[in-house]
This record gives C-alpha cells, sequence and structure tokens, in this order.
C-alpha cells in the first residue's frame, strides 16, 4: 500500500467520522434542543445484540441473492457498486471497513430512527403516527443515499426494514447494531471477497 492509499484512507475515515458522527451529534443536539433524547431509546442488553446480529444476517444473504439477479433494480445497484463503491472502500483494511460500518449505524440510526422516527411518532401522537413516521423517515433516508434512482429505492426499503426493527423491538440498540453489521458484512463481501473474485457487471463469474 502506498503513501497515497493511505492518505485516502485516513481521508475516507476521517470523512465518516465527520458525516456518521455528525449525524449522530446532531441527533443528540437536536434532541435536546427539543426535548426528546434518541439516546433514551438505547437499551444495552444482550437481547437486543442477538436480535440486531440475527436480524443482519438474512438482509446479507439477500444482498448476495440480489447481487446476480440481471433485472432493474438490482442492476443498476451493481454498476453503481462497481463504478462508485468497490473502487471507494478497495484499500481499507478489515478495521477501517469496520469502524466506518459502525459510525454508519450509530449515527444514521441515531438520527433517522431515534430522531425522525420515534420523534415523529411521539408527536404525531396517535396510534397511525409510528406508520407514518415509519414512511418519512424511511423515505429521507432512502432520498439521501442518491447514487442513483435504484439505490434511492432499495435505501428506502431498507430504512423500512430497520425502522421496523425499532417498533417491534422497542430498542433502537437492535437498528444500531443490525445497520452496522449489515454494512460491514457487505463492504468485505462486495470489497473483499466479490472484487477480489473480479466478479462485477459485464465480467464473467469465475464459476
Amino acid at each position: 500500500m502506498t503513501s497515497e492509499d493511505d492518505l485516502t484512507n485516513e481521508n475516507l475515515v476521517v470523512l465518516a467520522v465527520v458525516t456518521e458522527g455528525g449525524l449522530g451529534v446532531a441527533a443528540v443536539a437536536i434532541g435536546w434542543l427539543v426535548g426528546f433524547s434518541p439516546l433514551e431509546l438505547v437499551a444495552v442488553d444482550v437481547k437486543g445484540v442477538c436480535f440486531g446480529v440475527v436480524a443482519a444476517l438474512p438482509m446479507v444473504g439477500a444482498l448476495v441473492l440480489c447481487g446476480r439477479l440481471p433485472w432493474w433494480p438490482f442492476s443498476d445497484v451493481a454498476h453503481v457498486v462497481d463504478r462508485l463503491l468497490r473502487p471507494l472502500f478497495a484499500q481499507c483494511s478489515l478495521a477501517e471497513l469496520a469502524l466506518i460500518s459502525a459510525l454508519a449505524g450509530i449515527g444514521e440510526e441515531l438520527f433517522f430512527r431515534g430522531l425522525l422516527q420515534a420523534g415523529l411518532a411521539q408527536w404525531i401522537d396517535a396510534g397511525w403516527g409510528v406508520w407514518v413516521a415509519l414512511a418519512v423517515s424511511s423515505l429521507l433516508f432512502g432520498l439521501l443515499h442518491p447514487l442513483n434512482g435504484a439505490y434511492v429505492l432499495l435505501a428506502t426499503v431498507m430504512g423500512v426494514l430497520l425502522g421496523g426493527l425499532l417498533v417491534v423491538s422497542d430498542n433502537l440498540l437492535v437498528p444500531i447494531i443490525t445497520h452496522g453489521l449489515y454494512d460491514f458484512l457487505a463492504l468485505v463481501w462486495l470489497v473483499r471477497i466479490q472484487g477480489a473474485r473480479g466478479d462485477g457487471p459485464g465480467e464473467p463469474s469465475p464459476e
């Protein structure tokens, strides 16, 4: 690894700290201003950790399966991964991938599921409020991943799944664990395993 690669990796980690960590700080700060703390939704316990881990595994399995489907939206997402995401993370170590994934899980879940979804549901204060909050936070989550239309769609679906985990578990730790672990395993699969095999759009599979 060259010094240029080291600098690129350092910048990527710094960017993750600033953006993903910044989302978490913003969620806590805004929550303090409006009298709603997303941190109070986090219950650190074994049940929450196990629930989060188990929930991430079928998502990773779906990623591997969908990566082999040649239809939209999966084909468009595969091209974005091959053109942008895989080169961006190609030189990262496992520790760097883990750190970036953990920051994404913590920061994005505190903001989107903790502050927006739970806060909006509390503000609406009606039986249907939880579903409106889930829809709004998931849509915003998707729109803030604008790599292309297909990526926005699948990110919105991911937002619904993560938001659903919060509704079912009533513990923000669950989507935090699921999000962070999914991101890490997905990056390992796409960058370290699939990328090393040279298996991407328009390339023949070695199998």
